[in-house]
């Protein structure tokens, strides 16, 4: 099955744990769009943006697209995990890998998400929970999934009917 999926929404909805889990399923690549900005120094908060600027992003999907594309090629599906605050940002990734996708939304109260949070080994805080949750619900994408008093299964279950069986 080639295509990439893209799980974004605020921190602590449940975007990693889900994205791991269908990349499991599917036997796909996880990518974890945070650590490539972490790793590479990209992670910088601009000033004038108050948050991370979608430049930086698309720089960071720049580093890892070659590879990406290769697994794409070779039946292999991607799944992106991050906020996606940037809309400009999952355009990059649609224009730049010509495969199918689908997106998803994730969404949950902005207490919800601090609450989950603060039950981490390491926590954002609530600060950055808010700033974050504010910059990813200036827009949908894809399909929107409400995971408040939903289990990281029922969410999981909801996104895999939206994505086609893999053929044998």
């Amino acid at each position: 099955m080639s295509c990439f999926i893209v799980i974004r929404g605020p921190l602590g909805v449940g975007k990693s744990t889900i994205a791991k889990k269908l990349a499991s399923e599917l036997n796909g690549e996880y990518v974890d769009i945070d650590r490539i900005l972490d790793e590479n120094g990209l992670d910088k908060v601009s000033e004038d943006e108050g948050c991370i600027p979608a430049e930086n992003f698309i720089k960071a999907d720049n580093l890892i697209l070659p590879e990406l594309k290769k697994k794409l090629q070779n039946n292999q599906p991607v799944i992106f995990d991050a906020c996606f605050y940037h809309k400009k940002h999952i355009e990059h990734l649609i224009n730049s890998l010509p495969f199918p996708h689908y997106a998803f939304t994730l969404k949950a109260p902005v207490d919800v998400c601090i609450r989950r949070d603060s039950e981490r080994s390491k926590t954002h805080g609530e600060g950055a929970a808010q700033a974050v949750h504010y910059l990813v619900s200036r827009f949908d994408y894809g399909t929107i999934i409400d995971t408040n008093n939903k289990t990281i299964d029922e969410t999981f279950r909801e996104i895999l009917k939206h994505i086609p069986k893999k053929s044998s």
